[in-house]
């Protein structure tokens, strides 16, 4: 065999070769994907449902013999209107937005310093407090009603999204500050003493080499923290029946539910309206919100 046959041969070989491995990851692909169909299906079907729903006409939603996963009628922005004419959703969703921040902030400024004093300063029995801070937060909602009511009673704030405001740290700040401490034992010591070497004290460290590599936790926390605050249901709907004061899950589950007639087109636009931005906008802070979640539970 001539050496350009031989070349001919190993270039037909390589390309063989080519050829099956992209067979081989075409293969690996489809069935990666096949197998995550089913999820993806569950995941996205009740967004789908709330959309149809939202859009639907009236008459299209309560008739029984069309099929129900499409439009029969020309789709209608009636209960988009109904929201916002006939309701104070965009109430709601300015008291959601304004008890989810205020929670944050409070959060922050408790479970920044709490964490850090308990991964840094050598606290006598720091683990185990830790330990004890997390567990509040394991605490059922149910069982602090009594003691939260009084509280809310004694300030005044029963009735008004303030009385929520104060409620909601009792399970933000404990899992914040035990993730927080998790977060900063990550962090290598070596950066504060460098720079109290150079002239800062404690807090300053803290402020200028900590929190600026800090940001996944601190992303983390508020994440959450907003996150508790947009989906908390029960506190809510102990503390809160005025209608303007009410955040969005519990005005759209309460107000557009009257005895046992459903505004199902209302209901569904209005999840839609909060649900689908929301989720988008985390989507983008995904990667931080598990590598915050991951560092402090590794650690």
């Amino acid at each position: 065999m001539s050496g350009v046959e031989v070349l001919r041969a190993a270039g037909a070989g390589a390309a063989l070769a080519a050829r099956r491995a992209q067979v081989q990851t075409l293969r690996r692909h489809v069935l990666t994907y096949a197998g995550l169909a089913p999820f993806i299906l569950i995941a996205v079907f009740p967004v789908y449902w709330m959309a149809i729903t939202a859009f639907k006409t009236d008459a299209d939603l309560v008739n029984p013999t069309v099929f129900p996963f499409w439009f029969h009628q020309p789709p209608t922005w009636q209960h988009f209107t109904y929201l916002f004419q006939h309701t104070y959703y965009s109430d709601w969703i300015a008291n959601s937005i304004l008890i989810g921040a205020v929670v944050s902030v409070i959060t922050l400024l408790t479970a920044v310093p709490a964490g850090y004093a308990l991964a840094r300063l050598g606290l006598p029995g720091a683990e185990n407090l830790g330990i004890g801070i997390f567990m509040g937060y394991l605490i059922p909602p149910i069982l602090l009603f009594l003691p939260l009511s009084k509280i809310v009673g004694i300030t005044g704030l029963i009735d008004t999204k303030w009385a929520l405001v104060l409620v909601y740290p009792t399970f933000a700040v404990p899992y914040c500050t035990w993730l927080m401490s998790g977060f900063f034992k990550t962090i290598p010591p070596e950066i504060e003493e460098a720079a109290m070497v150079d002239g800062c004290g404690r807090l300053g460290a803290l402020v200028r080499t900590v929190l600026p590599v800090s940001w996944a936790g601190i992303l983390t926390s508020v994440i959450f923290a907003f996150t508790l605050s947009m989906q908390d249901f029960l506190y809510s709907l102990v503390f809160v029946s005025v209608s303007d004061q009410k955040p969005v899950p519990l005005g759209v589950a309460t107000d557009l539910i009257r005895g046992d007639v459903y505004f199902w087109g209302s209901l569904m636009a209005g999840a839609l309206l909060v649900g689908v931005p929301v989720a988008i906008l985390y989507s983008f802070f995904l990667d931080r919100f598990i590598a915050g979640i991951t560092s402090a539970a590794v650690k």
